[in-house]
């Protein structure tokens, strides 16, 4: 059995896996809503958090899969990219269990997290393909192989979702903005409005964000609040549409590029219902799998670590003693 911890950012969480990381027996997420009077998340306070209820979230991880930490064999824990405070809470209790059982230690990237996280979506997918993975704090394309991740492309400036929450916050709607931005959308025109793609047309993988924000921004500066009100759904879904644009274009241009037989789209963005539409009815017509997670796989969870940590190198005890995270 496998123990994963996941720490990296706002959600404190735990799983338990069989040890080929395809099935998860429990996966128990704690979402932080310490940071919503903030707009954001403070790293202060995550981490805190973390120190708090990452004990019980292990135990209610343990119980609900029905087993003991005797019969745990390996732990897993994120330990790169994200919050460093909130890292080091993880890497410290993920060092403490293996070291007090005598168990190995699996360091996992969080990125590789979230494209494993495919695995337990789609327990017969195997390499090669390409994956998308956009989330909160990362937008990037890999190329995905027998012997690892090859980074392809990135944003050059903002994730995709902090595109979103920062739209969704400019327009009023709160935070966690990903998922109220949607919610909006819903009722709108996305055509009514013109928002940039940045880089559509270069023969480059790479993102860009920065410049739409700055096109909403300016487009509710020219619009007064009552227009601004009446608006609000077509510019919510005029703003996501050049979102899901951006990321369609370029996965798509990867598909076809690399003749890639399957393609994953992971990380929290991936839960956006629009860009799983237009994902869903690109690649049937290009003939190409495609296998998103379910929402809840898409954000942070822990159960994703697990994944990943079946392919990844192991550490034995007590090597692992001296690990750090990286914020990078």
């Amino acid at each position: 059995m496998i123990l994963a911890i996941e720490t990296s950012c706002d959600d404190t969480c735990a799983a338990i896996l069989d040890p080929a990381g395809r099935c998860a027996f429990s996966n128990v997420v704690h979402t932080q809503k310490e940071h919503e009077r903030y707009g954001g998340v403070v790293p202060e306070v995550a981490s805190r958090a973390h120190l708090e209820r990452l004990d019980g979230v292990v135990q209610r991880a343990l119980a609900e899969a029905g087993v003991t930490l005797k019969e745990v064999t390996h732990v897993a824990v994120t330990v790169c990219p994200g919050l460093i405070g909130a890292l080091l809470v993880g890497l410290s209790a993920a060092k403490g269990l293996a070291y007090a059982h005598r168990l190995p230690l699996i360091p996992v990237n969080h990125l590789e997290g979230h494209v494993a996280a495919a695995y337990l979506t789609d327990p017969l997918l195997e390499p090669p393909f390409v994956a998308l993975v956009a989330s909160g704090g990362h937008t990037a394309i890999y190329s995905v192989t027998q012997s690892g991740m090859n980074l392809l492309g990135q944003t050059l400036d903002d994730a995709a979702g902090e595109a979103l929450d920062k739209g969704a916050r400019m327009l009023g709607l709160g935070f966690p903005g990903g998922p109220a931005l949607s919610k909006t959308a819903q009722g709108g025109d996305p055509s009514r409005y013109a928002f940039p793609v940045a880089l559509k047309e270069k023969n480059n993988l790479d993102f860009s964000f920065s410049g739409l924000k700055t096109s909403l921004l300016y487009r509710l500066k020219a619009l007064d609040e009552k227009d601004v009100r009446k608006e609000l759904p077509h510019l919510a879904a005029s703003y996501e549409a050049a979102v899901v644009d951006a990321l369609s274009i370029k996965l798509l241009r990867t598909v076809e590029l690399y003749d890639a037989p399957a393609t994953v789209v992971a990380g929290g963005v991936a839960a956006n219902t629009a860009l799983r539409r237009v994902l869903i009815e690109e690649c049937e017509r290009l003939g190409v799998k495609l296998v998103i997670p379910s929402p809840e796989l898409c954000t942070d969870n822990a159960a994703m670590i697990g994944a990943a940590a079946a392919i990844a190198p192991i550490v034995s005890y007590p090597d692992y003693l001296g690990l750090n995270a990286r914020s990078v």
